[in-house]
């Protein structure tokens, strides 16, 4: 590659650098969403969306497809369980910063049926040097609680994408 090549290179990189750390918070959410969503074969395999994302928040939906109903012809807790932790992973994600699940804890308040559409809703409650809590709330179309869930996560070596710093 020539001197001209290699510059022009450096100026690309220099450019996407700028524009990286002029990013808002927001901004840093959804481009962090969209590629962990463009690596993520679980969730779109189950059917689930982004519906929002934002710093330490992040709201995902799912139909129930035949196919997820237990023997007793209800939403199975698996899917449940991760329709939530997609919603956790997310939102603890937001911060460009490559976070995953230490533990996680779910509490069955009511099953999700047939075509009905869950959501779930992840909120960040702390989140002090390498460790977050989040909560995530699945609900039913009619707005009942299906599901209560807790994760803790631990943020891990490593971003998304290459910005100068990220934020704090």
């Amino acid at each position: 590659m020539g001197l001209k090549a290699l510059q022009i290179n450096a100026n690309v990189r220099e450019i996407e650098t700028r524009k990286t750390a002029c990013m808002t918070p927001q901004e840093r959410a959804r481009k962090c969403a969209e590629i962990m969503f463009s690596n993520d074969v679980a969730s779109p395999g189950l059917g689930m969306e982004i519906v929002e994302v934002g710093p330490g928040t992040a709201t995902l939906t799912m139909r129930v497809r035949p196919d997820m109903l237990n023997g007793h012809e209800i939403c199975h807790g698996g899917f449940t369980f991760t329709l939530a932790d997609s919603a956790f992973a997310f939102a603890c994600n937001t911060y460009n910063q490559n976070t995953v699940a230490q533990q996680n804890q779910i509490t069955y308040l009511s099953p999700g049926q047939l075509d009905e559409i869950l959501t779930a809703t992840a909120q960040e409650v702390s989140r002090t040097g390498r460790s977050g809590i989040y909560d995530v709330t699945v609900t039913g179309e009619d707005g009942r609680q299906v599901a209560l869930f807790r994760g803790l996560s631990r943020t891990v070596k490593g971003q998304h994408f290459a910005e100068e710093e990220t934020a704090p």
